[in-house]
């Protein structure tokens, strides 16, 4: 992208890191940096100048190296201080800016919005960014290529408002960097519940036909995209209300991520 570099900087077993620097300034940010050293050797190659961390929630392999990442910025005092956004949660380590829907803030020229979509967590945050020419967002594990995350504190009302609601939203050509990879075990059960769809069934093909590595490289996806391959999004759908034997979308909401919940 002309304004951003987005560097996707896989974690653990299926992780995402992101660094995102704005190209004009060099000013960055990361996003859910669960292994700090790692997330350091990519700001050292990039030149650049990390000083805020985007934690979308508080779960150990999004939030869990706020802590490492916070005692390398007091162990090097010319690195400045280390700003760190979130929800409204104590549970996320060295919060320093607690953020809600509609909040506001920069990565150098870069323009930060925050969306509250609880459900995986209470306080679940996905972070939208733009600037004239480009646009990005940061899932976390609310949206999932061709998914989206269990609903471990929520409700599939809040599901379908943050899908539905927010993220759907967004321009389509919106780039959608996720917290994780499940790209294929998604797009199987995308298959199951829409085999006539053509997008996922070409997109199943291409995840079939890839090692892990080339999984990693599906990502990022678009609005657009995830509007056509994913059955969540897609819970207005007649053949997704189908297979869920529902009628109205909050119902196949729960419907369908209880059918994907027993794969």
């Amino acid at each position: 992208m002309a304004s951003m570099t987005v560097t996707k900087i896989p974690a653990l077993k299926d992780n995402f890191m992101y660094l995102v620097m704005c190209n004009a300034t060099r000013k960055a940010a990361v996003v859910d940096p669960v292994e700090p050293d790692r997330v350091l050797e990519v700001v050292r190659e990039q030149e650049c100048k990390l000083n805020q961390v985007l934690t979308t929630h508080h779960h150990w392999d999004h939030a869990g190296g706020n802590e490492a990442l916070h005692k390398r910025f007091l162990e090097n005092t010319d690195w400045g201080e280390l700003v760190v956004y979130g929800g409204n949660d104590d549970r996320i380590a060295q919060l320093t800016n607690r953020v809600k829907q509609d909040d506001t803030f920069e990565i150098g020229q870069l323009r930060v919005r925050c969306l509250s979509t609880p459900c995986h967590t209470t306080s679940h945050i996905c972070y939208y960014i733009e600037s004239d020419q480009d646009r990005a967002v940061f899932t976390g594990d609310t949206l999932f290529l061709a998914g989206c995350g269990r609903f471990f504190e929520g409700t599939a009302q809040q599901m379908y408002d943050a899908l539905i609601g927010q993220l759907s939203t967004l321009p389509d050509e919106t780039h959608v960097y996720c917290g994780h990879e499940y790209a294929l075990q998604n797009l199987r059960f995308g298959h199951l519940v829409e085999p006539d769809n053509e997008d996922i069934r070409a997109m199943l093909e291409r995840a079939q036909e890839t090692d892990l590595e080339g999984r990693r490289a599906l990502v990022p996806s678009t609005i657009g995209q995830e509007k056509r391959i994913n059955v969540f999004m897609r819970v207005r759908e007649a053949a997704v209300q189908a297979f869920a034997g529902k009628t109205t979308p909050v119902e196949t909401m729960q419907a369908v991520r209880a059918a994907k919940d027993k794969m």
